[in-house]
């Protein structure tokens, strides 16, 4: 008999993994931590393998996880579209505005399953750092942007709290004083609050590699030449996510917010994006 996967356990997968431990994914879905918990064990039963390493620290994927991981967020994403899909149909165009840590991730394959469910809508995703997404989105470029909300000049309609991971690549040295780091380039809002985290906890550094793109932290993350931190999702093959209080420091979440021109109200095209963004996100 096939058997199939619940879209309830699979969003109780990955809001453990984005949140990075099951007390505060249970927090984000209004639920208890046993009742999530039992979640979680229902869908490894169902998939027969065990999907993550629990710790006193949080959560963290297994291989049989990580392969899992963009199913599941795909699969939720196309559920929430369909809906729209079948309410609606809907033509336009929507510039979206993303961070590169997301327009690198799954994210875009959810707005590429949206495009092909109304191909009479267009999206145009725009990646840029803060200075470049708020000229953007002032010459009407930019319809709605999940980004730093302190670079754009209307309040945010909805906000998330994402946790950032220090990756390591082979060879690169832990203990080293002062310890090398990759970082983006200015201007980075989430550089701050990681260099004080490491001020807080005593350790010494210097910045061995920066680079205003994705590629290029991955590629000196990759090549050891320092820790860098990350979303979870974008922890690639060939770096390794260290979680250990006693080697780095505990990373603060980071603020994501959603922004869109208050011309665009009541507009279903912008009104069904912002239903995808939220849904993956």
């Amino acid at each position: 008999m096939v058997q199939d996967l619940e879209t309830g356990l699979l969003r109780a997968f990955v809001t453990a993994v984005r949140a990075g431990s099951i007390s505060r994914a249970a927090q984000a879905l209004g639920q208890t931590q046993p009742a999530l918990s039992q979640q979680l064990r229902k869908l490894e039963r169902r998939t027969g393998q065990p999907l993550l390493h629990r710790a006193a620290t949080g959560v963290s994927l297994t291989p049989a996880g990580e392969s899992l991981l963009p199913y599941a967020e795909r699969i939720l994403a196309l559920s929430a579209q369909a809906l729209h899909a079948t309410r609606t149909s809907l033509a336009g165009h929507c510039g979206v505005g993303l961070i590169e840590d997301l327009a690198a991730s799954r994210l875009p394959q959810a707005l590429a399953d949206f495009g092909r469910l109304h191909p009479e809508a267009t999206l145009e995703v725009f990646s840029a750092p803060g200075p470049a997404m708020r000229e953007a989105f002032d010459e009407g470029r930019i319809h709605i942007a999940l980004c730093d909300p302190e670079y754009l000049p209307e309040p945010p309609r909805w906000s998330v709290r994402l946790p950032l991971t220090w990756a390591v690549g082979a060879g690169l040295d832990l203990r080293a004083d002062p310890l090398s780091l990759v970082l983006f380039s200015q201007p980075c809002g989430w550089r701050a609050p990681v260099l004080a985290a490491l001020d807080d906890a005593g350790r010494a550094w210097r910045v061995a590699f920066e680079s205003t793109g994705l590629a290029g932290v991955h590629a000196a993350v990759r090549a050891g030449l320092g820790a860098a931190a990350l979303l979870p999702a974008n922890i690639e093959a060939g770096m390794t996510a260290v979680d250990d209080a006693a080697l780095l420091p505990a990373l603060p979440d980071v603020t994501l917010g959603l922004v869109r021109h208050s011309r665009t109200v009541g507009d279903p095209l912008i009104d069904a994006v912002e239903a995808v963004l939220r849904g993956v996100v």
